[in-house]
């Protein structure tokens, strides 16, 4: 074998001593072997090469060998403003746009701590011949010429460099400024040969910062421009790796790399739907160059900003007919694209008038599991829509859910379990979809899986039950399941979203009588009266919602309130909240609180009028609905309608009288009723203007509107009337 003397002085090693793979392939006649790329497969084709090939004095064009004084290769440093990809200060121009564009764009791009210490363990363990084969390789490929060169990356890509240990060995000698450096070369092979050692390496996350401090995503980008489609695979393969880094993610999309991997999705749907042993092989170039651009575009989509620019880009009319492929492996990633979209509006309207819900119901009946995992998730995060939940419904996407859920094989898949049991909770919030699931005994699965240890899978399964449980036979059935200490027992977590569902659920199920002796024996009341401490506005506003069918249905109401130690003054103090929706859930629980005359007592003594006063100006009609209920249920009480009315709240109270809402029509009517029996509180209702409104309520189909706007008028009439006759009285004095 020939050594490397000719090309540099400081090199004697041969490559037959650096790849033991190759020494008997080489003979006795001194040749080396040299590799045609194909990036597909990772299988090469040997030629001969001459030793004679490299020994030239003036190196190439294409030539790393090591710079003389006469001359220097193009992939080595280079003084002056003509800067290398290892130099860090090239292209610094893109680095400050990208920092400029985006406030938020300080990515952490050294290892964290556990990172370094990880690493030292790796390091520390036995290491093997390999990491110092691959070291000399690295050797060659930054002293030798072209030929030298493509042969090193060749074998370099003999070995498995998914492994930490041959990562390290590229790392630790420098090799990722050099594979970055080749990438500037005019050469294909040499690119493609680099490109290929990237892709396989970056999947470690260290390595992936430092191809982006080393400034390789633009030369990446750039390589898509490429006529060649196998180089544009392998570039879109490594980004798929490199993008998901955040930094990286803002550099594609600064240096324009979004739109040219849009355009790699671009692929007859001819080929889509042909099994790959009936395609040719420029076919295969084109599918493999859509599922690399899909994946890449996948990693990308993390981002806000990209996704909106990828739905610029014209993404929506590609994915819709890349998910009617046969071929898995471009189907998940365009799958996994779709469900991170998905959580954007515009992408969700995008989805639905596309027509992908029934190609995404219809993956849901693939055995890969990864598949359904993306195509559940996507109903998860689409299924807001009614019209979406319905074409699910339609597609028959319902009972692959529940099949799922079902399958006790799928309990460790954490992913696939919180995407089907959340595409459950989404559907479940039309009512011709939980008619669907009552069919296939939903509830009594779900019931299963309340044992689970996962919070997100605890929350979507909730979830889905309280949506069930708004029908009475759901109630039973969850009865009947012994649902019902499993969701008591699950009042003692501390995440937030799981405690928010809880408080529904159990809401609906307090509705039934012989549920709610069930949750007084489990002593659930206090449960869920304790929630109302807890730091989350939106578990406070449903925890007293809770609070009311539980006060409602109890069989003593009010000793029951009043054996909960500190339960008023804990309501009472959530009225300062500045929640819009805590403020109105509070104030239904004090109405219903309010019906026990010992109750409304005690919350008269912690000054209930006056908080209830303050908030008599809002604008809100849940609010409104529900405060006019509280002051409705506290007036009777004492003088407090003639305090009411001194704190000037009968007028505020008029004007709700022309909200379009029934619900704060019917409230605020009982409000009236009650303030209008202080006479002076008829006179200023009669100054606001308050009877036209009243006798249109007293025409109303709400019989308990009815009633309260007639009782309302009647005291109003009634003290008109006195007035009268005491007029008359005066006169006949």
């Amino acid at each position: 074998m020939a050594n490397t003397n000719n090309i540099s002085g400081e090199f004697n090693t041969e490559i037959s001593d650096v790849v033991s793979v190759h020494r008997k392939k080489a003979g006795k006649e001194g040749k080396i072997p040299s590799i045609i790329f194909d990036s597909s497969n990772k299988k090469y084709t040997l030629e001969k090469v001459q030793n004679s090939a490299p020994q030239q004095q003036e190196p190439s064009e294409f030539s790393l060998s090591k710079p003389s004084s006469k001359s220097r290769p193009r992939f080595l440093r280079r003084s002056g403003q003509q800067k290398c990809g290892s130099c860090p200060d090239r292209l610094s121009n893109i680095k400050k746009s990208v920092q400029a564009l985006d406030s938020d764009s300080t990515e952490v791009e050294s290892s964290t701590d556990e990172e370094e210490r990880w690493k030292d363990v790796a390091r520390a363990a036995e290491i093997p011949a390999d990491y110092y084969n691959i070291q000399k390789l690295v050797k060659f490929i930054k002293a030798g010429n072209q030929t030298a060169t493509i042969v090193s990356l060749c074998c370099l890509r003999d070995y498995d460099l998914t492994t930490q240990i041959n990562q390290f060995a590229i790392q630790d000698i420098g090799g990722l400024e050099v594979m970055v450096n080749i990438l500037e070369c005019n050469d294909a092979k040499c690119r493609l040969g680099a490109l290929s050692v990237l892709a396989d390496i970056s999947l470690n996350i260290d390595i992936r910062k430092t191809i982006v401090d080393l400034d390789g995503i633009p030369l990446i980008i750039d390589i898509l421009n490429s006529s060649m489609k196998d180089l544009k695979t392998v570039a879109a393969e490594t980004l798929a790796n490199v993008a998901k880094v955040r930094l990286a993610r803002k550099y594609v999309r600064v240096c324009g790399g979004i739109p040219k991997l849009v355009d790699l999705l671009d692929i007859k749907l001819q080929i889509l739907k042909t099994p790959r042993e009936e395609l040719t092989a420029e076919e295969i170039e084109n599918l493999n160059q859509a599922r690399a651009g899909a994946r890449a575009l996948w990693s990308l989509s993390d981002s806000r900003h990209n996704k909106e620019l990828m739905r610029k880009s014209g993404i929506v009319p590609l994915m819709a007919r890349l998910l009617k492929s046969c071929h898995i492996d471009v189907v998940i990633p365009i799958m996994g694209t779709i469900q991170k979209c998905a959580s954007e509006p515009k992408f969700q309207l995008a989805i639905t008038t596309e027509g992908m819900i029934a190609d995404i119901v219809n993956h849901l009946n693939s055995t890969n599991l990864d598949l359904k995992k993306e195509g559940s998730s996507a109903i998860y995060k689409c299924a807001f829509d009614k019209t979406t939940r319905d074409l699910v419904r339609e597609a028959g996407g319902l009972e692959p859910l529940v099949a799922i859920v079902k399958d006790r094989n799928v309990r460790d898949n954490k992913p696939l379990l919180i995407g089907a049991t959340g595409a459950i909770w989404m559907c479940a919030a039309s009512p011709d979809n939980v008619r669907k699931f009552d069919n296939l005994r939903t509830v009594n699965h779900l019931v299963t899986l309340l044992n689970d240890e996962s919070d997100d899978v605890l929350t979507n399964v909730v979830g889905a039950i309280a949506e069930c449980v708004r029908f009475q036979n759901n109630r039973e059935v969850l009865r009947n399941a012994n649902g019902l200490p499993a969701l008591v027992c699950l009042l003692n977590s501390s995440h937030a979203p799981l405690l928010e569902n809880l408080a529904k659920a159990l809401k609906e199920c307090a509705q039934d009588i012989p549920s709610m002796r069930i949750l007084e024996e489990l002593d659930a009341v206090r449960l869920i009266w304790s929630l109302l401490k807890n730091t989350n506005s939106r578990v406070q506003a449903f925890a007293a919602y809770a609070i009311c069918p539980c006060v409602q249905n109890a069989n003593d109401s009010g000793e029951l309130v009043r054996s909960l130690v500190g339960a008023m003054e804990l309501v009472v103090g959530l009225l300062k909240s500045k929640d819009v929706l805590v403020l109105s859930a509070v104030c239904a629980a004090i109405a219903t609180i309010a019906k026990d005359n010992t109750n409304v007592a005690i919350l008269t003594d912690l000054k209930v009028i006056y908080k209830l006063a303050n908030l008599v100006n809002t604008t809100d009609d849940l609010l409104r609905a529900n405060l006019a209920a509280a002051i409705a249920s506290c007036a009777t009480f004492g003088n407090n309608t003639q305090e009411l009315g001194r704190l000037r709240t009968v007028t505020p109270i008029v004007t709700y009288m022309t909200s379009e809402d029934p619900e704060v029509h019917r409230t605020t009517a009982m409000a009236l009723e009650k303030l209008s029996m202080d006479p002076q509180n008829c006179i200023t209702m009669h100054q606001s203007g308050v009877v036209p409104f009243l006798l249109e309520c007293v025409g109303s189909t709400n019989k308990e509107l009815q009633l309260a706007a007639a009782g309302c008028l009647r005291n109003i009439r009634e003290l008109a009337l006195r007035a009268e006759e005491y007029l008359l009285k005066i006169d006949d004095d």
